[in-house]
């Protein structure tokens, strides 16, 4: 990319509240409902039978599925109001037969279709692409997230919301005879939102599910051209109206104070043995939330601590991308897509768990978060985002008694702008990072990006970015630098394609962001078909699609691998899931791929070879769901048998059991070599109501020999008010796979934590 092209980007986005102005008027001219405010009493109690309640005007919902635009099989009155400090939505379920009412669990953020569902998707902002998702069962279990990018995901396997994040706000459920009821309260503090001249314009979707019949209804209508995320689509909701509603200024203190003893095993200096240490820990830290203005939150954070947050599920590697994991830690996710400027699938230019946690020998190291700042939010047109942490210096105790600095102190800092121009679905935006170190060491990087919507479901996605970093000289614009444009049509409904390049410099290196790889240049494309089955059809949806991959060293232009996809996707109205696919590879390895150590790994060379990949996921809303994930045939010089299993048991509303179980065998005959690997997790959740908790995790990984487990016990008797005590154990199974013999255990954590929030 040349430098005139990057300064007219540049110049596009500082100059674009002019070029675009015409924007405002064409949403302004959308026909909006109004939300009528309260004008008499209602006891918040679970059952909307009160005057007030009749007074307000119902919204009747059509069927999205099992067949869009049917009239629902059972009928559903959904009402919303506001006074002063709260917005109300009550909905009353009907049932002819009110035992075919499903709720399988207690859990908070409990995901499973077994239950029957209501709730609301809330675009705040009305910006088309970011929404709040309030949603409770019969048990009047809480499950709130945030929903991203107009609920559109890089990858398959990835969420179009974040389930981690928690709001402030309460439900009350009664079941009926003939269904069931409920009130769902949100404190105008806990949203935020933009007053113009009185009037405030939000973005609404409802949403029934009744698994036992495996329907969705819906209001707006919103069809399921977008495949099983159409719904969640913020770009799809009904705009609504208020008048007189003002935004508060929260202001949330919450203090925690933590207690718990490690145990930890280190080799010594002369490597001949394992020394035992252990230490207790007593912190108290703190967490405040205050709204600077109607559209700016402030969260501040002193000596920040994540011990209560899950461990994160163990995987293998059998490819030459990095592996990713998500971010769980709640302080990261709200409004979390402010900071997202995505580099194609999980690479992003900022990705949160560089902070505070490093990657010391393969595994994630916690970094003491010594406290920082974020700030999110409007300012008129623009979504802004202002994050700056620092971390304390990483160091480990010698036998010796002597200190060793593992990593210095450092600062990460970013800072967002992002705002909508020509029509609703369209952005221009700004990213810049920072990663100081206290030893001299710095990583900075820029970013400008833009995503237009040019017609119907035709999208333009254009990015740039460049890093700076100590020992590097930036001479060129090639090296350091990352560039991607893709033309892309979002639909699962006609045809479907796509078009993209992108290019990743040798040198370009993100310091707090997350890159799959670096040194390369491809070309992506698409072209498939997508049909929405009739009423009389056993499918709901399917399409046909073929996906090519071409990638080139960037240094010298040669081959680095082509990978076509070609299968089927299907979904039946009974809630079966799946695809297949024929992969076809061709590979051309400069360097040695380890794919054991000490046991496989593929020498350099080019590889041609064929897989069968597929995927199938049974009904969610059954007791008992399980998915199947495979990938097996040729790979490489050799042969490869892998898969995935993952079961889900609901014994009861109180006892949840999971598990995974991955198989990873690879074998290259003519080498005479093999690897063989086995993951296994079990998952087990006891809740006694929807209070308290007890979740319990345990992994066996067969390549490193070891079991790690995670226990939890949570009470949680109002948001923001939690008691935690957390067991962790990471334990050696063979010990006598290395010299010296390896101990028991490699580290054992006990922990109890309290936090209480203020809201004043």
């Amino acid at each position: 990319m040349s430098l005139r092209y990057s300064f007219a980007l540049i110049l596009l986005i500082i100059t674009s509240d002019i070029l675009f102005a015409q924007a405002d008027s064409l949403s302004q001219r959308k026909t909006a409902v109004l939300i009528k405010k309260l004008t008499g009493e209602i006891k918040f109690d679970g059952i909307p039978d009160e005057v007030a309640w009749k007074e307000i005007p119902a919204f009747r919902l059509v069927m999205h599925s099992p067949v869009f635009g049917k009239y629902p099989t059972e009928e559903t009155d959904v009402r919303i109001t506001y006074d002063d400090h709260y917005l109300y939505i009550a909905g009353k379920l009907y049932y002819k037969d009110p035992s075919m009412i499903r709720s399988s669990s207690y859990k908070r953020d409990y995901q499973g279709m077994g239950s029957d569902w209501f709730g609301i998707l809330l675009d705040t902002y009305n910006d088309k692409e970011n929404s709040m998702a309030f949603f409770t069962t019969p048990e009047g279990l809480r499950l709130d997230a945030n929903i991203q990018r107009d609920a559109v995901t890089r990858l398959p396997t990835d969420l179009p919301m974040n389930i981690s994040w928690n709001a402030f706000w309460d439900v009350l459920t009664k079941i009926g005879p003939d269904g069931w009821s409920a009130e769902i309260r949100v404190p105008i503090s806990s949203l935020r939102f933009q007053n113009k001249n009185g009037e405030v314009r939000m973005g609404l979707t409802i949403e029934r599910w009744i698994p036992s019949k495996n329907e969705i209804t819906v209001y707006p209508a919103i069809p399921p051209n977008w495949g099983p995320n159409s719904v969640m689509k913020p770009s799809q909701s009904q705009e609504i109206v208020f008048n007189g509603i003002k935004p508060d200024k929260p202001l949330y203190i919450a203090p925690y104070v933590l207690a718990g003893y490690e145990t930890r095993y280190g080799l010594n200096e002369s490597e001949t043995g394992y020394t035992r240490s252990g230490k207790p820990d007593f912190e108290a830290g703190l967490d405040v939330k205050y709204g600077i203005s109607e559209t700016l939150v402030m969260d501040v954070t002193v000596n920040t601590d994540f011990a209560q947050v899950e461990a994160d599920d163990q995987q293998i590697n059998l490819t030459r991308y990095s592996l990713y994991f998500p971010e769980k830690r709640m302080f990261f996710l709200e409004r979390a897509s402010v900071f997202d400027f995505s580099l194609g699938g999980n690479s992003n230019l900022f990705y949160s768990r560089r902070i505070g946690l490093s990657n010391i020998g393969g595994m994630p190291e916690p970094v003491r978060i010594l406290g920082g700042a974020r700030i999110t939010g409007r300012i008129k047109n623009w979504d802004v985002g202002f994050l700056d942490m620092q971390t304390a210096p990483l160091k480990e105790k010698l036998s010796s008694g002597i200190t060793e600095t593992l990593i210095p102190s450092e600062n990460f800092g970013a800072l967002r702008f992002r705002r909508q121009v020509i029509n609703d679905n369209s952005y221009v935006g700004a990213m810049f990072t920072s990663r100081l170190g206290a030893d001299g060491s710095y990583n900075l990087a820029y970013g400008v990006d833009g995503i237009i919507r040019v017609f119907g479901n035709d999208y333009l996605d254009v990015r740039w970015s460049q890093t700076f970093e100590d020992g590097n000289i930036n001479n060129s614009l090639k090296d350091p630098t990352f560039l991607q444009v893709l033309w892309e049509r979002r639909t699962n409904k006609g045809i479907i394609y796509s078009l993209g390049y992108s290019q990743s410099g040798a040198n370009f290196n993100p310091g707090i962001g997350f890159e799959m790889m670096n040194d390369y240049s491809v070309l992506r494309a698409t072209l498939g078909y997508g049909w929405i089955s009739d009423e009389k059809s056993k499918l709901h949806s399917h399409s046909i699609e073929s996906r090519a991959i071409y990638r080139r060293y960037i240094d010298d232009g040669t081959l680095m691998n082509f990978t076509n996809f070609t299968g089927w996707e299907f979904q039946t109205k009974n809630q079966w899931q799946g695809n297949i696919n024929l992969v076809y590879n061709y590979d051309n390895l400069r360097d040695s791929l380890t794919i054991s150590p000490d046991e496989l790994y593929m020498v350099p060379g080019e590889y041609s070879y064929l897989s069968i990949r597929a995927n199938i996921t049974s009904p969610m809303s059954k007791p008992f769901y399980a998915m199947f994930m495979t990938e097996s045939g040729q790979y490489f010089d050799g042969n490869r048998i892998s898969f995935r299993i993952q079961p889900t048991l609901s014994l009861s509303k109180h006892f949840e059991l999971g598990g995974t179980y991955n198989f990873d065998h690879v074998s290259v005959s003519k080498r005479n070599a093999s690897m063989t690997n086995h993951i296994v997790g079990i998952k087990a959740l006891y809740m006694l109501n929807t209070k308290l908790s007890v979740n319990a995790f345990v992994q066996y990984n067969t390549s490193f020999g070891g079991v790690i487990s995670n226990l939890r016990l949570r009470y949680n008797p109002r948001e923001g008010n939690d008691f935690y005590i957390v067991f962790d154990e990471d334990r050696n199974t063979d010990l006598s796979r290395e010299v010296p013999v390896l101990p028991a255990y490699n580290f054992r954590t006990i922990m109890i934590k309290y936090n209480y929030t203020f809201n004043l």
